[in-house]
């Protein structure tokens, strides 16, 4: 099965007990690191997840994949945090990110640079504008290879 329909599957099975108790699912990697192959699942909710709740949502994930496991090979299951510079993964994470310090790339320059790392100004769901020292760059959505939180030092 392909890595992104494992994704699929995996969401579909998590999803409705992360929300039923209210979790949010952050994100999904199914890879290969050395021989191993890993399938993490990162998970958080408003004011952060600990880590019994992570062993609650492992112990109920295992159980389902026992049932109905998309992965022929063998692997690791890892349920987490998405830690403090979480990944921006949906327009939805964005919109929450907003007043937040953000690390930016885009797929090709705009202002002539592929990285941005600031305040996020705001989302409308086309442009993201980020405030990086004094200039303001607005940066169409469609062009944002990636976003995540990023920690001011």
């Amino acid at each position: 099965m392909s890595t992104s329909r494992i994704k699929s599957v995996v969401e579909e099975m998590v999803t409705p007990f992360l929300s039923s108790n209210g979790f949010e699912l952050v994100d999904i990697e199914y890879v290969k690191e050395g021989s191993n192959f890993f399938l993490r699942v990162f998970v958080d909710k408003e004011g952060g997840i600990d880590i019994d709740e992570c062993g609650r949502i492992s112990e109920y994930l295992s159980e389902q994949l026992d049932k109905n496991d998309p992965v022929s090979d063998a692997y690791f299951l890892e349920v987490s945090s998405p830690g403090a510079e979480r990944p921006l993964k949906k327009p939805e994470d964005v919109r929450k990110a907003v007043g937040k310090h953000v690390y930016i790339t885009t797929y090709e320059p705009i202002d002539g640079s592929k990285e941005f790392e600031g305040q996020l100004l705001s989302f409308d769901g086309e442009q993201v504008q980020v405030k990086v020292g004094k200039k303001e760059h607005a940066i169409p959505y469609a062009k944002v290879a990636s976003a995540r939180l990023a920690i001011v030092f």
